[in-house]
């Protein structure tokens, strides 16, 4: 058998990070659905209507439903079919939260190459979220 290998400090505080958002995430996915399923807040899109939108391109959707793309679900969050978007967002910026969980880490143990490319990832990561950053064809 070979030597063993055990996690490094920061290793293990951004597992035990993703670990605990992970499971709130998918807490918020399961409660935001099971209100959408049980008609709890209106959808913006009646489910009824859903089949005669399956098969339209992307772009032609969000012009036939009246949705604007980007962020601006915020403001439908009161809608049940938006609500669950609030899970998604949330298990979407976990690993920033993550990323920020080990920089002060890094920092103390003199990684600094390392605390900068966290601390740049973290950067990279909520310009991408923000939509300030934009790539490909969206």
């Amino acid at each position: 058998m070979g030597k063993e290998v055990k996690a490094t400090e920061e290793q293990v505080a951004y597992a035990k990070l993703l670990d605990v958002g992970m499971k709130a995430g998918l807490l918020a996915l399961i409660a935001t659905f099971v209100i959408y399923v049980m008609g709890i807040l209106t959808p913006h899109v009646p489910v009824n209507d859903l089949p005669k939108y399956w098969a339209m391109p992307v772009k032609e959707y969000l012009e036939a439903t009246n949705i604007h793309p980007g962020w601006s679900w915020l403001g439908m969050v009161g809608r049940g079919d938006f609500l669950n978007f609030i899970g998604i967002a949330f298990l979407a910026g976990v690993t920033i939260l993550c990323y920020m969980r080990i920089i002060p880490i890094l920092f103390r143990k003199k990684d600094s190459v390392y605390g900068i490319i966290a601390a740049l990832e973290v950067l990279v990561l909520a310009l991408a979220a923000s939509g300030i950053l934009r790539a490909g064809g969206h």
